[in-house]
């Protein structure tokens, strides 16, 4: 947090991909959302690199991860147990910038994120998100576990629906949370509907996955509410 503090910072959207710099306003006194991104890692850095930081998440453990990080570093954060789908505790244009790394695989429908993204953020506000490309839900894990691509799913595609009953009550046992693969006509084409204008974009690889060795599975966007700050 100290490099952080002389301005000597990045963060992560995808796994292993940095956000490229240019695609940050200056952070100081910017107010920032970090949306469904509880866990200790962008929000303190944002706030330690001077910026009013909201963190939103649906899971008390990933919020007290954040909760302790600001405590040992003496920053100011805001913590918000929700839904990245329902925004409606927050007023609209109220933030300046909203980062959103790779979570919404975890809603059925990433459409109505995209629409709260955009009436709380400002005019001339950025959404910087990052997300999985679905098809890595069309193929069968154990057979990408042998070293083989099968296919076996289409998208879009739900855990619920894929999943034979027995493998769902698991899950549920378990308190795992149900996946969804998402088309890019929703994961791209939802942010422009919702009206943003796309501003940046870029794919990432992780390491050691089969299917990575033919494609990048993740990808990033920049996009900006029109308009001017005020």
């Amino acid at each position: 947090m100290a490099e952080a503090r002389r301005g000597n910072w990045s963060i992560f959207l995808t796994p292993t991909t940095p956000v490229p710099a240019s695609w940050f306003p200056p952070l100081e006194g910017t107010d920032v959302l970090c949306l469904a991104s509880g866990g200790g890692q962008q929000g303190p850095k944002l706030a330690a690199a001077g910026a009013r930081v909201t963190v939103l998440d649906a899971s008390p453990r990933q919020l007290e991860q954040d909760r302790a990080v600001a405590s040992r570093e003496a920053l100011e954060i805001a913590t918000v147990q929700g839904d990245m789908a329902d925004l409606s505790m927050f007023e609209d244009g109220v933030f300046d910038l909203i980062v959103h790394p790779v979570s919404n695989s975890f809603v059925p429908d990433v459409r109505p994120v995209w629409r709260e993204a955009y009436r709380v953020l400002r005019p001339g506000g950025s959404l910087l998100s990052g997300f999985s490309n679905g098809v890595v839900y069309i193929f069968d894990e154990d057979a990408m576990d042998r070293g083989e691509l099968v296919v076996t799913d289409s998208l879009p595609y739900a855990d619920v629906e894929a999943l034979g009953e027995e493998r769902v009550r698991e899950l549920v046992a378990e308190k795992r949370a149900f996946e969804f693969g998402h088309t890019l006509t929703d994961q791209i084409g939802g942010q422009l509907d919702a009206g943003f204008v796309l501003h940046g974009f870029y794919e990432s690889r992780t390491e050691g996955e089969l299917l990575d060795e033919h494609m990048a599975t993740f990808a990033a966007t920049r996009a900006v509410k029109p308009g001017e700050t005020g």
